[in-house]
């Protein structure tokens, strides 16, 4: 065996998945299946055969036979999984396959009446090498044995002593134990293997400040929410079906430059401040503001999430306000201005007075060993997944040596990284490290835009690179979130948690609070300058929330594994170009999992169009017949190749469709 892919007699090249030419690893989830694809080849006409190798964190070895997708490509590909986390790597292996030319050679000859009595005795020399070279049991050995004595019986004519020798029994045990010569592997790659929770979840953003919080009309001041407060909306926050509460920042926030209502420059005595304004007199990135509550009550808050199923990802935000302990302790980690004074942070023509931005230049050891101290704070405390503010404005180095070293201790932390920013940096982020990333889903509204990202998203960059689908967040509410009704609300939620694995809500979407602050992309009386009491109980009483829409999404999305998944995205046609098709399938041990979605794109009007499906995608005949099942209203339809559908105000601005295995018929 040699790993030169160029020496001897077979060539094993362009392998994919392969991440910045090996240098960093490929990824997956345990059980998510992903495609292996190479070219391999050899001189002359002789069969090849190849195969994909993985191998686990413990040194075992898994085999999977690839099939020759493209004859004239000699392109070949298998689907594989890992079945546990960890660092796995996978290579091709090619090989010389002289079963397969005899086979090839034989039929033709045998059937053409030329050199038969020599065919059928090669036949039999290559079936006792493959009993000889290659460990088998008993069993195993039956039906080469039996092969062999059949092709020399010459008391049969030609034919059935070359049924004996190409039989389907014989062609089974080859296809698993097969005989190999000239082997030659391609260079082994990495595969970082994670907890599905790196792909799959709903997650749900809080103020924790806000949950709780109430005007005090005898004072006119408002008092904060609490830890206390905090959890018991996490009980609704469950009961909805989802996931993960992400938490922004619950630390000491900065008095000096502090941020009034609006981002305004003026603050008011009783107005909060930006939670990412981080750091004051009471502590900075390893602190609790004190209004929230003490370390007992974040473990209790924590500890009730968990009694949920929830789990807790704490915002990450290397901020510091002016007043932050680091910048009298630790002036050199901030950047100073030819004035003397310390710079703010900037994103012309936007200005954040309140916010020291970190420089890592003058003293990085020091500041990194302060970074990692802090995370190990929270892990400590008990949380999971860390959502990183602004990770494009510091360097790569830092993420990439954090995540590992993090990984080396608590190796299920999962890191979501907030850089809404270029293409190649975003791509950066997830190859150092990050699990998940926020997208550019809240600005793609047409289906060419749709189905153009989301197909960059599920395809070679699914390796490395997982998106997290955000409709609106605490920073971004886009012109078609401000304008839109209950119909866009509800059809950027259901294509969020349909198109991507892992989607998220901010809190107040349920009510579809949606007044824009003139000339921005983002709320009036923006939640992180002051505090919101959304009114709950009240809301939900009234039956004016998308609470129950949402838990109706959620529980379709647990129910049906396909969702969990990104990489088995698919596009269909519609005729009307406001209206996208998309299916997600999956294999499961006993059954096939299939999802139809079909979304108005504008769905303040109802649309009546046909739709044009490619049944292979579902795992069916192209004339098949089958039932589709409404899983939002659980209406139930005849389906075939080409349907008409209405999708808008006067049905559902989504359909989401259950192809399941009872009720598919073909026509005779």
């Amino acid at each position: 065996m040699t790993g030169n892919r160029w020496a001897g007699h077979i060539a094993v090249v362009g392998l994919g998945p392969v991440v910045e030419h090996g240098e960093r690893p490929a990824k997956s989830v345990t059980g998510e299946e992903f495609e292996v694809a190479a070219t391999v080849f050899r001189e002359g006409h002789d069969a090849v055969s190849a195969a994909v190798v993985l191998t686990d964190p413990g040194g075992f070895e898994h085999q999977t036979a690839m099939t020759r997708v493209n004859a004239g490509l000699d392109a070949w590909s298998a689907t594989v999984s890992a079945d546990q986390p960890g660092l796995w790597s996978y290579r091709v292996q090619g090989w010389s396959d002289p079963y397969g030319t005899w086979h090839h050679d034989a039929v033709i000859k045998v059937g053409a009446g030329v050199d038969v009595a020599l065919m059928l005795e090669e036949g039999a020399r290559v079936l006792e090498r493959a009993v000889a070279e290659v460990p088998r049991t008993k069993e195993q050995i039956t039906a080469l044995a039996n092969a062999i004595v059949g092709l020399r019986d010459t008391a049969q004519p030609p034919e059935s002593r070359l049924g004996a020798g190409v039989s389907a029994e014989v062609r089974a045990e080859l296809a698993v134990r097969p005989l190999r010569e000239y082997v030659t592997s391609s260079p082994e790659y990495r595969l970082l293997v994670e907890r599905e929770r790196a792909l799959y979840g709903a997650w749900y953003e809080l103020f924790p400040r806000s949950e709780g919080a109430h005007l005090d009309e005898s004072t006119g001041r408002w008092r904060s929410g609490t830890f206390a407060t905090a959890a018991r909306r996490l009980d609704a926050v469950a009961a909805m079906g989802f996931d993960v509460v992400y938490l922004t920042p619950i630390h000491p926030i900065g008095v000096v430059n502090r941020k009034g209502r609006n981002n305004s420059l003026r603050a008011e005595p009783s107005d909060p401040g930006s939670p990412y304004a981080i750091g004051s007199s009471e502590g900075g990135h390893d602190a609790i503001h004190p209004d929230l509550g003490t370390f007992e009550d974040f473990d209790s808050f924590v500890g009730h999430a968990r009694q949920l199923g929830l789990e807790i990802a704490l915002d990450l935000a290397l901020n510091c306000a002016p007043d932050h302990p680091w910048v009298t302790a630790h002036p050199d980690w901030f950047t100073t201005r030819a004035d003397g004074s310390i710079a703010y942070a900037e994103n012309p023509p936007k200005k954040y007075q309140d916010i020291y931005p970190l420089n890592f230049d003058n003293d990085p050891e020091g500041l990194y060993a302060e970074i990692r101290r802090i995370v190990r704070v929270w892990l400590d405390r008990g949380v999971t997944i860390f959502r990183v503010d602004n990770p494009h404005t510091k360097p790569l180095w830092l993420w990439e040596r954090l995540i590992a070293d993090v990984a080396t201790e608590q190796p299920g932390t999962i890191w979501l990284a907030e850089a809404f920013t270029r293409p190649p940096m975003m791509h950066a982020l997830a190859k150092v490290g990050f699990q998940q990333s926020y997208t550019y889903y809240a600005w793609r509204h047409t289906r060419d835009e749709l189905q153009q990202y989301c197909a960059e998203l599920a395809g070679s960059a699914a390796a490395y690179m997982r998106p997290n689908f955000w409709p609106t967040t605490h920073d971004i509410l886009t012109p078609f979130m401000q304008h839109g009704g209950q119909e866009v609300w509800k059809m950027r939620a259901a294509l969020a948690a349909t198109l991507s694995p892992s989607y998220g809500i901010y809190a107040g979407y349920e009510l579809m609070e949606r007044a824009g602050r003139p000339g921005a992309e983002e709320q009036l009386d923006n939640e992180k300058y002051e505090y919101k009491d959304r009114r709950w109980a009240e809301r939900d009483a009234a039956g004016t929330t998308l609470a129950p829409y949402l838990t109706t999404i959620n529980e379709i999305r647990r129910a049906h594994p396909a969702l969990h998944r990104l990489r088995n995205l698919r596009f269909h046609q519609a005729d009307d170009e406001n209206v996208m098709v998309f299916s997600k399938s999956r294999r499961l041990y006993d059954r096939d999992d299939v999802i139809v979605v079909v979304a108005n794109l504008d769905p303040q009007h109802t649309r009546d169009t046909w739709i044009h499906l490619v049944m292979p995608d579902l795992g069916l005949d192209w004339h098949d017949r089958f039932v589709a099942h409404e899983l939002i209203t659980g209406q139930h339809w005849n389906w075939t190749q080409h349907n008409f559908v209405r999708v808008g105000p006067a049905t559902e601005p989504v359909h989401i469709i259950h192809v399941g295995p009872e009720g598919i018929t073909s026509p005779r």
